[in-house]
């Protein structure tokens, strides 16, 4: 977007928002980043994001609207489709006669202003809004969307035909091939898994009962109903998940595990799917991987401060092993991902082993194991060596032969990468010595072991509030109040003065226009550096508490202490993280 930066520059001084010195700074900081100004001014936090964007329209004679909290007319919306909206940041939100008044972000986005200008045969008024103006309106198709699946799938169940009746279970395949290609029974499960995609969600559980088949989405970690079937519908469901997944349609006695791809606006979903007998029917569970998922930072999956620096310099090590510990959907893999994405660089050669492969990376060898062949994390592994890796990923050390083999992998000159399914960061070590691992190759062999949960973030609108006396002494008996005041103080939460009395802390506010106030997730994290000191309690045969009280005394900030700093944040709420670490 072109605007004349003398005139932007002006402005921006003239308003007193940003001093003469940050202006100067951020135009350094311009020439190196090649940035614009004003996105290097709100980079810095030098300026908010809504007050650079009405300056900006300000300075090109346009205006500027703020949606967020306005209930926008559908019929209007979606004169716009959502992919449009969503790739584009543009929303339509007020329509006449001849005119379609429409928000962006980019007011130079020749294409999408042609696009609308064909589809609609009205004339455009562009408007200029902000990043969180667009989500508000993008989280309105959403709500819609909802309210339309649900209405096709009622359609569609009263639909399914006449051979689909409770309790026939002993159809052949023929039978059930044709169940699986019905009209009806196609629309529900790709209504199904599309409304799942939209509404973010991570799996999808389809469970049979004795009267009705429910259906539930977990989003942002929890598991939420998203519809009631009638009972008939089950078996078509099931069916048609199962040719999909090229699983075998006629058994019904055994679990399966499969795979398929969808393709939904350009972004390509992986399904991984379980099939689990139950009383009732086979019960369904697919988990929604997002392959095109990348361009993930350590800083946007929530790292920072000491914990960051640590993994940073891991990451420089040609040797030695980085390990991701945690309990499933926490996070872990996409975590090494991210780590796997700073080191891929032409110069070195990396190979992964993983069940499934999640992420499709560029330029990184990807292997997927097959247990019932054989193709092992051990077997795979132990080729893995031979091709001549600098680095390799182990999805997950899972025996005592996977775990020896990857040490020995970190021994040989290769940077190893893994995860390893522990509460915690120091919990790791006794659960490898537990795999017969000795701890002189330990010792040697570990450089930084990361403990991970994920959770909710809090949106705006969200209220500030401050601790009471009673609080404050409840929460010093879950984490060292001195040591995370210090890093609120380090991080410019609070001023250097500050006591517990005087941080804010934030709770929902009940006009979200989320369920709770809250809209996906974020990690807190521990991230152990082994030390010299750690080794040696290491080779002593030291408890986890060992460990991880040392590791607290050289400064390790626990989940629970990273938690709170961002509730301090504004980033979550002190009952969300501790949800999440006594789970």
């Amino acid at each position: 977007m072109f605007i004349n930066e003398k005139e932007f520059e002006v402005f921006v001084l003239d308003s007193g928002l940003v001093s003469k010195g940050d202006f100067e700074d951020a135009k350094k900081e311009k020439i190196r980043s090649g940035e614009s100004i004003g996105d290097t001014l709100v980079r810095l936090g030098k300026l908010g994001e809504e007050d650079l964007r009405r300056m900006q329209a300000y300075v090109m004679g346009i205006p500027f609207v703020d949606l967020k909290g306005q209930k926008l007319d559908f019929s209007v919306l979606s004169l716009i489709p959502e992919p449009i909206a969503r790739t584009h940041n543009v929303v339509a939100f007020k329509k006449t006669a001849d005119a379609l008044e429409v928000a962006m972000l980019d007011t130079d986005d020749i294409t999408a202003i042609d696009f609308i200008k064909k589809k609609t045969g009205l004339k455009i008024l562009l408007r200029l809004t902000s990043s969180e103006s667009i989500k508000s309106a993008l989280i309105q198709y959403q709500k819609s969307l909802k309210a339309d699946f649900g209405d096709i799938i009622q359609k569609e169940t009263g639909n399914l035909s006449s051979y689909i009746k409770e309790g026939e279970d002993d159809l052949g395949e023929t039978d059930l091939k044709k169940m699986a290609e019905d009209l009806p029974v196609v629309r529900i499960v790709d209504t199904l898994l599309k409304h799942a995609i939209i509404q973010d969600a991570s799996d999808i559980h389809i469970e049979p009962y004795e009267n009705e088949v429910i259906v539930r989405y977990r989003i942002d970690g929890l598991l939420e109903d998203a519809m009631v079937l009638p009972k008939n519908a089950g078996a078509g469901i099931t069916a048609r998940i199962k040719v999909l997944s090229n699983l075998k349609l006629d058994e019904k006695r055994l679990p399966q595990d499969g795979r398929f791809k969808i393709d939904l606006n350009g972004e390509k979903v992986a399904f991984r799917v379980s099939i689990l007998p139950t009383y009732f029917g086979e019960k369904t569970v697919m988990r929604l991987l997002r392959e095109g998922a990348s361009g993930f930072t350590l800083e946007s999956l929530g790292f920072f401060g000491d914990g960051l620096e640590h993994l940073h310099d891991a990451t420089k090590l040609t040797t030695g092993m980085i390990l991701t510990t945690g309990p499933t959907g926490s996070g872990k893999t996409t975590t090494l991902y991210t780590v796997l994405d700073i080191v891929n660089t032409p110069d070195v050669n990396i190979s992964t082993i993983e069940d499934p492969v999640e992420y499709q990376m560029k330029r990184v060898n990807q292997t997927q194991v097959k247990p019932e062949i054989g193709f092992t994390f051990a077997s795979g592994l132990r080729s893995l060596v031979r091709q001549d890796p600098d680095i390799i990923m182990v999805g997950e050390i899972r025996d005592t032969e996977t775990a020896s083999l990857a040490i020995n992998a970190a021994l040989t000159g290769h940077l190893v990468l893994s995860t390893l399914h522990t509460n915690s960061a120091a919990g790791a070590i006794p659960r490898l010595l537990d795999m017969h691992c000795e701890p002189f190759l330990l010792t040697s062999t570990l450089q930084v072991i990361i403990g991970q949960r994920l959770i909710r973030r809090l949106e705006k609108p969200k209220d500030k509030y401050n601790l009471t006396k009673e609080e404050i002494e409840n929460l010093s008996k879950k984490i060292e109040m001195d040591k995370v005041l210090e890093v609120l103080k380090k991080e410019k939460v609070v001023p250097k003065s500050a006591d517990w009395k005087d941080v804010p802390f934030w709770k929902p506010n009940p006009t979200s226009e989320y369920p709770d106030g809250y809209h996906s997730r974020v990690g807190i994290h521990e991230v152990l550096k082994v030390t010299p000191t750690i080794r040696s309690l290491i080779m002593k045969g030291e408890t986890s508490d060992a460990i991880e009280a040392q590791a607290k005394k050289e400064g390790m900030l626990t989940m629970i202490e990273d938690g709170i700093v961002k509730a301090s944040q504004g980033i979550t709420t002190i009952e969300e993280v501790l949800r999440v670490i006594s789970e």
